[in-house]
């Protein structure tokens, strides 16, 4: 494991197949993404190219030419109204977890959001996910909801968690 700082930059459709591995890791072993199964590298060419096309950025973090995570922000809901509101999401490698990564991802998509207009970021957190619940909070993100068990995996009832960060 390398303790090197990351270099943040635009993802690239050739880092794809990282980002892939870092998602998947993600799915298949926590509860950070509500899914079950496993996605395709032709599903994460169809996301990186939407997200692109809508101007919204993918970054990734780099360490000595190896992908350690990536981050992005979209449409938190396709409605007009809901255009200067995004949703974001940060995943890193697990073997580069702990070593600040995320916070760096987070502060860059922070930064790009106030860049480009918006007003408010949101983020889905699991409830028991209290890494990613106390990074959001050191960043100044609120808690705006509590949803009871309304995902389901590992065999157990998930509770989402919505927190908000006003960037105007």
């Amino acid at each position: 494991m390398n303790t090197l700082p990351a270099t943040l930059r635009e993802a690239t459709e050739t880092d794809l197949p990282q980002i892939l591995e870092i998602y998947n890791e993600v799915i298949l072993n926590t509860t950070s993404v509500y899914s079950e199964q496993p996605h395709t590298l032709d599903m994460r060419l169809a996301w990186f190219n939407e997200r692109t096309a809508a101007n919204f950025p993918v970054i990734v973090a780099e360490q000595n030419g190896v992908i350690v995570g990536f981050g992005s922000y979209g449409h938190f809901r396709a409605w007009p109204c809901y255009r200067f509101t995004a949703e974001h999401s940060v995943y890193v490698h697990k073997d580069y977890r702990g070593l600040g990564i995320s916070k760096l991802l987070l502060k860059e998509l922070i930064s790009r959001a106030k860049n480009a207009g918006l007003h408010a970021l949101i983020a889905g957190v699991d409830s028991d996910n209290e890494i990613s619940l106390k990074l959001h909070l050191a960043f100044g993100f609120t808690k705006v909801a509590h949803f009871k068990e309304v995902g389901f995996k590992f065999g157990r009832w998930l509770d989402l968690v919505f927190l908000e960060f006003l960037l105007q």
